[in-house]
């Protein structure tokens, strides 16, 4: 269901005066797996301008004072990875979030050294990480299994000229003279 166009004050931002009245609406064409690459899409987006834009705080919380450059940078590749996952490219953008979690667990490991005073928030971080790479790497394989041809023989497209009626009907239609008397329009 279409929740935002029924929201208060908000259905005529959503819909046009003369659109038809959704009264009701069926299931989703969207599969499960496309519904959580959507999810951490989204998800991406946000973290990604949170540490942009809260990189300085991140550090200080993880005990990472002068990491700062690494995270807003972190936060930039956060915000492609996102951008990537919500276009129609969604297996790419799903498995380069699997590749910035393996780089985030990498940043994170060494901040669990024991003079680190603010270890155990690296530790909450590390943990929540790794959750959310696996559920990167499930849905990034149920993404990939779900939209990908196989592994089978490419497909064979030399019976198609790209022309509706043929080569030889393009071919006669190019030989007629113009309608204006054979004067080329330019």
């Amino acid at each position: 269901m279409n929740y935002v166009a029924n929201l208060p004050g908000l259905s005529s931002f959503t819909r046009a005066p003369g659109d038809p009245k959704v009264l009701e609406t069926g299931e989703s064409t969207l599969a499960a797996s496309d519904r959580v690459a959507k999810f951490l899409g989204w998800f991406s987006l946000g973290l990604g301008a949170a540490e942009l834009l809260a990189a300085g705080r991140m550090a200080r919380a993880f005990g990472m004072e002068g990491s700062e450059p690494l995270l807003r940078a972190y936060g930039v590749r956060e915000i492609a990875a996102g951008m990537l996952t919500l276009s129609t490219e969604k297996q790419a953008g799903l498995w380069s979030r699997v590749a910035g979690d393996g780089l985030d667990i990498m940043t994170l490991v060494p901040a669990l050294r024991s003079d680190n005073r603010k270890r155990d928030n690296v530790a909450l971080a590390l943990a929540a990480v790794i959750g959310v790479t696996l559920l990167d790497v499930i849905a990034a394989k149920a993404t990939s299994a779900r939209h990908s041809r196989g592994g089978g023989e490419p497909r064979d497209y030399s019976d198609r000229s790209g022309f509706p009626r043929g080569v030889e009907s393009a071919r006669g239609l190019a030989r007629k003279e113009p309608a204006n008397g054979g004067m080329s329009a330019g």
